[in-house]
C-alpha cells in the first residue's frame, strides 16, 4: 500500500514539473508555478521519508505533512485553472489525481491514528 502510494506520488511529482516548465513564462506565472513545484514535489518525499520514519508517530507525522502538502498543491492547480492561465483541459487530469491522492493519503492517516488508540 506505502508503495503504491510513494510510486504514484513520484510520476504525479514528474508531471507537475512538466507543468511548472509551461508556468515559467512571466512573472506571475512564475511565482505560481515555484508554488506548485514546491508542495507539488513535497507529496511524494514526505512520502518517501515516512517509510525511514523512526517510530510511529513520526511516520504517521510525515504523511501528515505529505497530506497538507496534496491539499495546498490541489489549491494552486485550482488556482492556476481558475486564472486561465494554462488550458482548463489540461488541469483537468492532475486536478483529479491532486484528489485522488488526498484521499488515498487522508485515508491512511486516518487509519494509523485509529489504530494508535
Amino acid at each position: 500500500m506505502y508503495q503504491d502510494i510513494k510510486d504514484r506520488t513520484f510520476k504525479f511529482a514528474l508531471r507537475i514539473i512538466q507543468l511548472s516548465k509551461i508556468l515559467y513564462s512571466t512573472k506571475e506565472n512564475y511565482i505560481l508555478g515555484n508554488q506548485l513545484l514546491r508542495a507539488g514535489t513535497s507529496i511524494g518525499a514526505n512520502a518517501e521519508e515516512a517509510v525511514a520514519a523512526y517510530s510511529s508517530d513520526d511516520f504517521i507525522y510525515k504523511l501528515n505533512i505529505s497530506l497538507k502538502e496534496a491539499r495546498e498543491t490541489h489549491y494552486w492547480l485550482r488556482l492556476i485553472k481558475g486564472s486561465n492561465i494554462s488550458e482548463p483541459e489540461k488541469l483537468d487530469g492532475l486536478i483529479a489525481e491532486a484528489e485522488e491522492i488526498k484521499k488515498v493519503l487522508g485515508a491512511i492517516v486516518s487509519k494509523l491514528r485509529k489504530n494508535k488508540k
